[in-house]
């Protein structure tokens, strides 16, 4: 996935954990979360709330297989946008342009894995 979103522009930065995200240095705009649900210790719904409520309020994107109602219901209450696996065609790319272009900024994506 991070040499499909090289390829297409975006500079990739990746986490091997939930964990790992929430240490990072995030950028405050012209970025984009890409969350797998699926991680190593914190979920990526369990990261992505925890930055939320540090105030993080970066476009996001959870990927993963299989939602239930919960999930969804979760990714909605932290603002992120849901996607199923697998990933098809260009869907992921269109996802994160839609959520970056209407801030006129560079383009950014960060993913954990």
């Amino acid at each position: 996935m991070r040499y499909s979103l090289e390829i297409e522009g975006f500079n990739v930065v990746t986490c091997a954990s939930g964990e790992g995200l929430l240490k990072l240095t995030l950028p405050q705009t012209s970025a984009c979360l890409v969350v797998d649900q699926v991680l190593p210790g914190l979920s990526g719904i369990d990261a992505l709330e925890a930055l939320r409520a540090r105030q993080v309020d970066l476009p996001a994107i959870v990927i993963t297989s299989l939602p239930d109602a919960r999930l969804r219901a979760r990714a909605l209450l932290a603002d992120a946008c849901l996607i199923e696996k697998p990933l098809l065609s260009d869907l992921l790319t269109r996802a994160i342009r839609s959520l970056l272009l209407p801030s006129g900024g560079p383009v950014r994506a960060r993913r954990t894995t």
